[in-house]
């Protein structure tokens, strides 16, 4: 019960929109909305409208700095959920629960991309709104330890961050909230994919 419980209310949140005035830029910069069917995330270009992502997501953070991207996939989560599950085989039960159930250790994760792959819907910001959101990004970003950890891939990498992830505070309602400090109209509670990718 309690299970159907939570889907119904996930669906309820993601259809009330926040910002629900927001129209696309007619000029700005051009960002993606992204999936891969469970988690969401922010694709940016590594330089745009004055942000250098260079000064957080350092090329040399990743195994090979030969495959640093044009633009990032910038998502979060809990940390022993991502770095315990490289693939969703991997995915136990007990790793799932123990995201859901609340944790105060979070990653951002942060992949290197020659072009938005996958099912990735662009947007257009505002210089403003683009301002906005990357200032919301790097406060996810623990201040206090800027180590990264070695990601699954060649150009992939985690970062500490900050936040509690449970199941109400998931990955996806991250990705909603970094847009709707821009001003972008969104659900108002997104915990899953499908309630984030709705709206664009």
């Amino acid at each position: 019960m309690l299970p159907l419980l939570y889907l119904a209310a996930g669906a309820i949140g993601g259809a009330v929109p926040r910002n629900a005035g927001w129209r696309e830029a007619g000029d700005g910069v051009t960002i993606y909305v992204a999936t891969n069917g469970i988690h969401t995330g922010l694709v940016l270009p590594a330089r745009a409208g004055g942000i250098d992502w260079s000064t957080i997501a350092r090329p040399q953070d990743i195994a090979d700095p030969r495959y640093a991207g044009r633009w990032l996939w910038f998502g979060w989560g809990e940390r022993d959920f991502y770095l315990n599950t490289p693939t969703w085989r991997e995915l136990s039960p007990r790793t799932a629960l123990h995201a859901l159930a609340g944790s105060d250790r979070t990653l951002m994760h942060v992949d290197h991309l020659l072009a938005p792959w996958g099912d990735a819907r662009p947007i257009r910001l505002s210089p403003e709104q683009y301002h906005r959101l990357a200032a919301a990004i790097r406060a996810s970003f623990d201040p206090a330890d800027r180590r990264p950890i070695r990601g699954y891939d060649v150009a992939d990498v985690f970062y500490p961050a900050r936040g509690h992830y449970d199941a109400i505070r998931t990955c996806n309602w991250w990705t909603s909230r970094m847009l709707a400090r821009a001003g972008v109209r969104v659900g108002a509670w997104t915990p899953f994919s499908a309630t984030v990718m709705q709206w664009f």
